[in-house]
């Protein structure tokens, strides 16, 4: 009776705002999500994989009747109190009857509640849809859909203007398809095609191309009696703090301090995304026994990478410098590098939970690679301890613990040449305004994995120690306050570097929302890491702090339901050797929604002094795209997209945009560079729900 009366009290309450606030799931604006729970951007992330993956959690959403403190930290908006609420409201009372019934959870308002909704559900236990013949489920299912798409660079560039063997082989249009049809928890089948500006549509099987360059297919089930999951195609993996297998939803440093420390355990997830590297194809399975998960998986890829020989010792080998992750293959010299090494992987993950308490999980990541050809790094001073050979290893050991508002989580790897690396922190709510991260990290320079992907200041798990702490206030509904805190440095030379170095990085950021149609937020965030520079003789080198400071301000403004205002100033000053160079741009957005068309425009001017200023801008784009352009010299920038949604069934979308530049007569480089001060690109999409 109790829970019932207060269910009613939400539902007559503050329900109403969010009942107003109903939304087609298929059409939830992901773009704006992301933008506003990670506001640093920076060249370090794939942004691409980062929004692929983020859709993969919205088009499979988390059962609450059915879900764990794991699953519900994999998802990035929640901290520890309010998983531990959550989960003691279900303990209490039973599955949930309603999604609403958020509303009379402690720790859980309305602002909460609303960017939670889109990868949560609620379901009752024994859902009679994820039931019957997986045939007629699969040809049935209403989310289902096909997406085409093109674009181009509408300027002639310079690789398709030349008649010698360096030209771009193909036509300047990029080609995009995907067919889909998944149900959360049951079943997800699909393929991808892709094929990139430059890119031939070649019919040849003596070269192995069959039509479009770039093909990704999979066939995922969930929930067949013991078996958790199965994949069948292509496919990724997440364990542990991502030492060993980390592909995943891994924003990195950002706008949210706390819970992007942490790695979720998502385990064997598809592979839906149209970036030709870091995933894996073949089979792979997850069979639970009791507390115990089960991951067994194995694949056979072919990757790209140039084969060359060398003589030794009167006989010549093969090898290839390196994997190249690229995904071009435009000319005869990127063509020739295609497919060239095949890697074999497989590999076991076991996992223990608690599943009575549910406070404890531990488990272990073996993986093992090998290659067809070896890899052999072209020898220089800061590449010594890079991998070399033909076969590779892994293994590591993780572990988490929620105690009271504390989460503590671990991993320990090791890698076949004796490498370790080393990841280990908390998150923890020390009051109902207060959270706190902290973080510590250990990676060898002779640590090697090919699939990790943890916390770090790198784009790889290499070369680096580092501490970070994050913090964050939230006084009430409309006041935040959040920052962090990272100290870090590397042991050995990198690129660019000629000895060990150093750096840290600090932000700082205040929100403001006096009501439902206003958001205010200022953001502050320096960096500091040291560069080698030349000394008057040239013949040795010193190291010296290149500190960059990004100052940004953002106005959003609802007017109404069909009108909205995004204003962004953002300002940045990077000084090395007594020298300081700025940068800047002004970005007005507006966006507006009639009937069956959304209309959302840009205009922005910037002016950067070099390439370290440079301002990275988010851009609203094509359903399923996401977009983060850097803006860079002196000019304006421009975009005007157009959606229109005739049927409920059929979605259309067309965008241009274009940059003006001043004091310019060409844009680009090399095989890109196009003569005249613009750069202009135009986008079409077509998406069909069967």
């Amino acid at each position: 009776m109790r829970r019932t009366l207060a269910i009613l009290i939400a539902f007559g309450g503050i329900s109403h705002s969010l009942l107003g606030q109903r939304f087609d799931r298929q059409d939830i604006d992901i773009q704006d999500f992301i933008e506003d729970l990670f506001q640093v951007q920076d060249e370090d992330i794939n942004y691409d994989d980062q929004y692929e993956t983020l859709y993969q959690l919205f088009a499979n959403p988390i059962n609450l009747n059915e879900t764990s403190k794991n699953e519900l930290n994999g998802l990035y908006h929640l901290n520890i109190a309010q998983i531990n609420q959550l989960m003691s409201y279900l303990e209490r009372n039973g599955p949930m009857l309603s999604i609403y019934e958020l509303q009379v959870i402690e720790g859980f308002d309305q602002a909460t509640i609303n960017s939670l909704l889109p990868f949560v559900e609620v379901r009752s236990p024994g859902d009679e849809s994820t039931r019957g013949n997986l045939i007629k489920r699969i040809t049935h299912e209403k989310n289902n859909y096909l997406i085409l798409r093109t674009e181009r660079v509408l300027e002639d560039q310079e690789g398709y203007l030349r008649n010698d063997s360096s030209r771009y082989l193909g036509s300047p249009y990029k080609v995009y398809g995907r067919f889909r049809s998944s149900h959360s928890k049951d079943f997800s089948v699909g393929l991808t095609f892709e094929k990139d500006p430059g890119e031939q549509v070649v019919l040849d099987a003596e070269s192995k191309r069959y039509g479009f360059d770039y093909y990704s297919f999979h066939l995922f089930l969930e929930n067949k009696g013991a078996f958790k999951s199965i994949a069948i195609g292509d496919y990724q993996m997440q364990f542990g703090q991502g030492l060993v297998l980390g592909s995943g939803f891994n924003p990195g440093k950002g706008a949210e301090t706390i819970t992007t420390v942490r790695r979720g355990n998502s385990g064997l997830r598809p592979y839906t995304s149209a970036l030709e590297t870091s995933f894996m194809r073949g089979v792979a399975f997850t069979y639970s026994i009791k507390n115990l998960e089960i991951t067994s998986f194995h694949s056979r890829l072919k990757q790209d990478g140039i084969v060359r020989s060398r003589d030794f010792s009167g006989v010549y080998e093969e090898y290839i410098t390196g994997i190249q992750d690229v995904g071009m293959h435009r000319t005869y010299s990127e063509l020739a590098s295609r497919k060239g090494i095949q890697e074999e992987s497989f590999g076991m993950n076991v996992t223990y939970s608690d599943l009575r308490k549910r406070n404890l999980q531990f488990g272990a990541t073996f993986l093992h690679n090998s290659f067809a050809i070896p890899i052999q790094k072209t020898p220089n001073n800061y590449n010594q301890f890079e991998f070399k050979g033909d076969k590779n290893y892994n293994i590591g050991l993780f572990a988490s613990y929620n105690w009271h508002n504390f989460l503590l989580f671990t991993e320990l790897a090791r890698s076949k040449s004796g490498g370790t690396a080393f990841v280990g922190g908390f998150m923890g709510s020390l009051s109902p305004i207060i959270s706190m991260s902290f973080l510590y990290r250990n990676y060898a320079k002779d640590y090697h994995s090919f699939y990790g992907n943890s916390f770090g200041e790198g784009s790889r798990n290499i070369n680096e120690i580092g501490l970070y702490w994050g913090l964050k206030l939230t006084p009430n509904r409309r006041t935040g306050f959040a920052a962090y805190y990272d100290r870090f440095k590397f042991p050995w030379l990198r690129f660019g570097v000629n000895s060990p170095s150093q750096g840290y990085e600090y932000l700082l950021r205040a929100e403001y929302k006096p009501s439902r149609k206003i958001k205010l937020y200022a953001q502050f965030r320096e960096q500091a890491k040291e560069v080698s520079m030349s000394t008057e003789g040239g013949n040795l080198h010193r190291l010296e702090s290149g500190i960059k400071r990004n100052y940004i301000t953002n106005l959003d403004f609802t007017a109404n339901d069909f009108l909205i205002l995004k204003s962004r100033v953002q300002f940045s000053t990077y000084n090395l050797d007594k020298e300081q160079t700025k940068g800047m741009a002004v970005v007005q957005d507006l966006n507006i929604k009639i009937n069956k068309f959304t209309v959302s425009t840009r205009f922005a001017i910037f002016d950067t002094e070099d390439f370290e200023n440079r301002q990275y801008v988010f851009e609203k784009d094509l359903l399923y795209v996401f977009s983060v352009q850097a803006y860079a010299n002196q000019g304006s920038r421009n975009y005007i997209m157009l959606q229109y949604k005739p049927t409920r069934k059929l979605s259309l979308w067309a965008r241009y945009g274009r940059f003006n530049y001043r004091n310019q007569s060409s844009v680009g480089s090399g095989l890109n560079e196009s003569q005249g001060n613009t750069r202009s690109d135009i986008k079409f999409q077509v998406r069909y729900k069967f």
